[in-house]
Order: C-alpha cells, then sequence, then structure tokens
C-alpha cells in the first residue's frame, strides 16, 4: 500500500511555509511522468561529502527521535534494506539541528559506543510516540536508558565523551552542508538529498532513492562516492 505524503518535522528556524505543498505538486506531476527528476523527487549537494568514507555508496538517513515521520519511516527502512542493491552500506545519523535534538544525538551516539543502539533506538521512539513520554533532557535519557538495562554508568560516561561531543559537531557540520531543513531525509552518496516530502510518499523515496543508488554504481560494486566530510573540530560551534 502506499503511503499518504507527509511533512517532514522541519529544523528550526529554516520551515518554509507552503514550500512541502509545492513539492508534493511537483512530486505527483513527475510520478505521473515515471520519470526521477533533480529538483522534484531530490537535489543535489553543492558541497558533496559523505558522513563515512568507504567504498559502497553511502545511503544516509537524517532523523530526531522526537519526530513522528521518523519514527513512521523505520518499518520502511526495514523492508528495504532486507533487499537493498549489493554494494550499498546504509547509516543512521541523528541530525544535530538544533540545541533541543542534541540530547537525543548525543543519546544515539553513546548508545552505539557502547554497543547498547538495540536496546535504546525503537525503545525510545516507542516511549516518545506511543506512550507519549517526556524524555528530552540528559537525566530523563539517563533514566530512560538506565530502565531498558543499559549500565547507567557506562551510558552517562560515554553521553559525556569527546568523542560523541565530535559526533554531535559532525552532524551538526553535515546538516549544514546538505541544507538540511526538515527531517527525515536522505542522503545518497553525499551527493543527494530526498526524502518524502519530496517524493510524495515513502515507496516512492525509496524508488528514488535505489536509482541514485544505480547511478552511483551501487547496483554492479562501482561506487563513486564523495570524500568523506572532516571530523569537526574542537571549536567549532
Amino acid at each position: 500500500m502506499t503511503t499518504q505524503p507527509h511533512t517532514p518535522h522541519r529544523v528550526p528556524p529554516l520551515a518554509r511555509v507552503g514550500a512541502p505543498f509545492v513539492l508534493l505538486l511537483l512530486a505527483s506531476v513527475a510520478m505521473a511522468a515515471g520519470s526521477v527528476d533533480e529538483g522534484i523527487d531530490y537535489r543535489v549537494v553543492a558541497d558533496p561529502a559523505r558522513a563515512e568514507a568507504g567504498d559502497d555508496v553511502e545511503v544516509l538517513e537524517l532523523f530526531w527521535y522526537g519526530c513522528p515521520h521518523c519514527y513512521q519511516l523505520e518499518p520502511h527502512i526495514d523492508r528495504w534494506l532486507e533487499e537493498k542493491p549489493a554494494g550499498v552500506t546504509f547509516r543512521r545519523m541523528p541530525a544535530a539541528a538544533s540545541p533541543r535534538w542534541v540530547p537525543h544525538a548525543k543519546a544515539y551516539f553513546a548508545a552505539e559506543q557502547i554497543g547498547a543502539l538495540d536496546q535504546l533506538h525503537l525503545p525510545l521512539f516507542k516511549a516518545l510516540h506511543d506512550q507519549r513520554r517526556k524524555i528530552f533532557t540528559e537525566e530523563q535519557i539517563i533514566a530512560f536508558a538506565a530502565e531498558q538495562g543499559i549500565d547507567e554508568d557506562a551510558f552517562r560516561a560515554a553521553y559525556n565523551s569527546f568523542p560523541v561531543d565530535m559526533q554531535v559537531r559532525k552532524s551538526a557540520d553535515l546538516v549544514r552542508r546538505y541544507n538540511i531543513d526538515g527531517v527525515p531525509a536522505i542522503v545518497v552518496n553525499g551527493k543527494y538529498v530526498t526524502s518524502a516530502s519530496q517524493t510524495g510518499s515513502n515507496d516512492r523515496m525509496f524508488q528514488v532513492i535505489d536509482h541514485l543508488v544505480a547511478r552511483e554504481g551501487g547496483d554492479d560494486g562501482q561506487a563513486r562516492p564523495a570524500q568523506a566530510a572532516p571530523a569537526a573540530s574542537a571549536g567549532a560551534s
């Protein structure tokens, strides 16, 4: 079943009133024509850069735990991963797009650092959106992690560690580099940005992702990736 178009969770303060409607209208025209078009289904990154180095084509999801559309995208991602093209690496990156989003970004990176991401990722989404729990501050997040059986001291140490701080800075840098104004957003090989609000639906978005992956060589392993973005400096703001 084709999912209904939706408006992404906007990155403050870059929301543009009326823009999602125009994008959806243009996307419907493109779908009717059966084409994948730059400026409608996706846009090109002016200064391409991957999140990580590698030979595979990189498909990167930028998300925020507080975004309901990001939560709703999870099962679609899982289905796509079951049949994703060869030569493709999928990565998630929490978007450190505003101060309010940073605690959740740190939570993701901290859990990843100590090998507890599976214990945190979906449970945090479910707690925020199904149970309507308020889990936004550092202490609320650490307490929630402990509820999931994650070692509280190890998680707290990772949450406040230099490596996690650097990952958050890198995320913020990529959000700016990719000119992300809403989540969830998908970046293919550091070069192309697409989203369901651009394409008109989640199903169509994954068709566009596959098209861009094929363009980058993912189907035959002949990827032509952009270079990985350098880590943000410790003095970056």
